[in-house]
C-alpha cells in the first residue's frame, strides 16, 4: 500500500512499540512521518533509525502540545495522518489508589490525547485521518486497571464525537483497540513468562499481539481503502475481548 506519497503524518509516543511500529510502516508507504516522544535521546534514535523527524514533546503538558502543533505547523504545513498514541499503563485497585496517581494516568491518557486532537484540528487537511489508540481494557474491565480502563473508555466517546464533528470537513476518525502487545509498556509493567501465559489463555487466538499488526490496521485507517470508515473502533485483540 503505497498511497501515502508526499503525506504527512504525525505519531505521538513514537520512539517504541505500537509508534514506532507505525512510523516504520507509515515510512515505507511514503508518507513524510514526524514521531514524538518525552525522552530526548530515545526519540532522537528512533528517529534517526527510522529516516523521520523526531520532537520532544510530554503529551500531558498542553504547553508541550501546543508548541508540538506550531513546529509541525513551521515545518510541514498541514496534517494527513494522526495518530494519538502516546499513553501509559498502570494498575491500582479502587481502594488503594492516591490522587497523584489518579492524575498521572489520565493526565497522558485522556487529557494529553484529548488536546493533542483538539490542537492539531486546524492543521488536518480535508479528507484526514486521525486513530486514537485506545484498548481492549475499556470493554473487558480487567480489575486493577478501573482508571486506566476508564481513561481509553473516555477516548471512545471522543471518537465518536469527533468523527460527527469534523464530518463536515470529510476528516475521519476511529479508533483502534489492541488486546496484550509483547511491546516495552509490557515489560515496564512486569511482563514475563508466568504473566504472558496467564494473558494467552485468555486470547483465543492463542497468542500476544505483535506491534506490527496494530501498525498495518493504522496504515489502513490512514489509507484511501478506508475513506467510508469514521466513528469505529477496531479490536486488534486476538479475540480476546469475546
Amino acid at each position: 500500500m503505497q498511497d501515502l506519497n508526499n503525506k504527512v503524518a504525525v505519531i505521538t509516543g513514537g520512539n517504541s512499540g505500537i509508534g514506532y511500529a507505525t512510523a516504520k510502516r507509515l515510512k515505507e508507504g511514503g508518507a513524510d512521518v514526524i514521531m514524538t516522544g518525552r525522552r530526548k535521546e530515545a526519540v532522537e534514535k528512533a528517529a534517526a533509525e527510522l529516516g523521520v523527524t523526531g520532537l520532544v514533546a510530554d503529551q500531558s503538558k498542553l504547553a508541550d502540545i501546543e508548541n508540538l502543533v506550531r513546529q509541525v505547523k513551521e515545518q510541514f504545513g498541514k496534517v494527513d495522518t494522526l495518530l494519538v498514541n502516546a499513553g501509559i499503563t498502570k494498575f491500582f485497585t479502587i481502594e488503594d489508589i492516591e490522587e497523584s496517581q489518579f492524575d498521572e494516568v489520565m493526565n497522558v491518557n485522556f487529557k494529553g490525547a484529548y488536546f493533542t486532537l483538539s490542537r492539531f484540528i486546524p492543521l488536518l487537511n480535508e479528507g484526514a485521518s486521525v486513530i486514537m489508540l485506545s484498548s481492549t481494557s475499556a470493554t473487558i474491565s480487567p480489575q486493577s486497571a478501573s482508571v486506566y480502563a476508564a481513561s481509553k473508555s473516555a477516548i471512545n466517546a471522543v471518537v465518536k464525537i469527533a468523527a460527527l464533528e469534523l464530518a463536515s470537513r470529510k476528516v475521519r476518525v476511529n479508533a483502534i483497540s489492541p488486546g496484550p502487545v509483547a511491546t516495552e509498556i509490557m515489560n515496564k509493567i512486569g511482563l514475563n513468562e508466568s504473566l504472558e501465559n496467564q494473558l494467552v489463555q485468555n486470547i483465543p487466538a492463542g497468542r500476544m499481539g505483535k506491534a506490527e499488526e496494530v501498525a498495518s490496521m493504522v496504515q489502513y485507517l490512514a489509507s484511501e481503502e478506508a475513506s467510508f470508515i469514521t466513528g469505529a473502533n477496531f479490536l486488534v485483540d486476538g479475540g480476546q475481548s469475546i
